[in-house]
């Protein structure tokens, strides 16, 4: 039975702490920065990229040593501190008495949260998880999952999503926009945007469209791809 609820968590503008002053911080940093979180990292000393990511102002650095506090306010807490057990328990004790979701990278026992493999391609992300039991696996997984959803999946989703406001401004019942998409994905859409042919796949969905009773001009489609 699996032992993870999958859910896809919404950090915009949500504090975020990251504990560690290292790569594996930087790469916890980025990911929550890249999402919208509101970040800041603390530790006696930081890597090159963070330092570089402060910069630019993706993140807020404390150069100091974690002490009892330091997490009130966040939202989600990264603990790279498995370097140090007493450090990464400190951190673990004081997210559960805040309530908070805590991930300490590398100690499953040590998370209420774990954070899979991802693949993005615009607005679709796709997650490969081992419940912590292999990441190295998941990681592998995923990029098997690259060469079956290329980058032109980012526009395809993106003028799909186009489509759909149309169909739903002309008062096309759901189960026959669901019809639309069955027509869509067994279109040469994908195909044309992986070959950088933005215009005949504005012209293909807009001849989908057609079908349920949408005329629009191709125009309107073009720019979303």
């Amino acid at each position: 039975m699996p032992n993870y609820y999958p859910i896809m968590l919404d950090v915009r503008g949500r504090p975020a702490i990251v504990v560690g002053g290292d790569e594996t911080a930087a790469e916890k940093a980025t990911a929550l920065a890249a999402s919208g979180a509101r970040v800041t990292v603390v530790d006696p000393e930081f890597c090159a990229e963070l330092r570089e990511m402060a910069a630019r102002g993706e993140v807020t650095l404390r150069p100091k040593p974690y002490e009892y506090g330091d997490l009130a306010g966040a939202f989600i807490v990264v603990s790279a501190t498995t370097y140090n057990h007493a450090l990464s328990e400190a951190v673990w004790a004081e997210g559960q008495e805040r309530g908070q979701i805590v991930n300490v990278v590398d100690v499953p026992a040590r998370c209420n949260f774990i954070v899979p493999s991802i693949l993005r391609r615009g607005q679709m992300t796709i997650a490969v998880s081992s419940e912590g039991a292999a990441p190295g696996l998941s990681k592998r997984i995923r990029q098997r999952l690259e060469e079956l959803f290329p980058p032109a999946y980012g526009a395809y989703l993106r003028l799909a999503t186009a489509a759909r406001a149309h169909l739903r401004a002309h008062g096309v019942s759901y189960g026959r926009r669901d019809d639309f998409f069955g027509d869509y994905w067994a279109s040469d859409v994908l195909d044309q945007l992986a070959a950088d042919d933005a215009e005949g796949a504005a012209a293909t969905t807009q001849t989908l469209l057609r079908r349920y009773g949408v005329d629009i001009p191709a125009a309107a489609l073009e720019g979303t791809s």
